[in-house]
């Protein structure tokens, strides 16, 4: 079983809560605009951390982290990508890779807004953690919380840390 703290839109501020809430995970997923190589130095220092860059994010950060990624975890085929969309309507992009690579599992970022949906036409769980930063328009930090185990995602929690900060740091 392998349990995964989830995360995106960062935008460069990372909250000290993101560190209680990931304590018991195994591994930390972030889905695009990092912001900062910072965040991604802490999260990696903390817990082994998969990323992709978002849009925000510039030549610094798309020099060490890829825009899209491809793995299993503990057997469950997973794709991240961080302009993606939702079911009926994802990106030519997110279009594309679930076609090519048939995951169980497809995350993304980039809207803000949290989005928990099965997806029955793909047969897939897709997931949006929100944003947990403190730039954007929403207006609840939001993180995700799960275990994979032989496959199958379980014990799936979605974590608010409060307000965010008027003005981003």
């Amino acid at each position: 079983m392998t349990k995964v703290g989830l995360i995106s839109d960062t935008h460069g501020f990372l909250d000290s809560a993101v560190f209680r809430y990931f304590a018991e995970c195994d591994e930390i997923w972030h889905a695009g605009d990092i912001g900062e190589a910072s965040v991604i130095d802490q999260l990696s220092a903390f817990k082994p951390t998969k990323a992709i860059f978002g849009n925000i994010d510039g030549t610094a950060i798309r020099s060490f982290i890829p825009e899209h990624l491809v793995f299993e975890c503990d057997g469950l085929k997973v794709v991240m990508t961080h302009i993606g969309g939702y079911p009926g309507r994802y990106s030519t992009v997110a279009r594309q890779l679930i076609y090519q690579n048939k995951p169980k599992l497809f995350i993304c970022g980039h809207s803000h807004i949290l989005k928990v949906m099965f997806d029955a036409q793909n047969q897939l769980l897709h997931i949006n953690p929100g944003a947990a930063g403190n730039h954007g328009w929403h207006t609840v930090k939001t993180l995700v919380r799960f275990a994979i185990n032989e496959g199958n995602i379980q014990d799936l929690e979605v974590i608010e840390l409060g307000t965010r900060g008027r003005f981003p740091t």
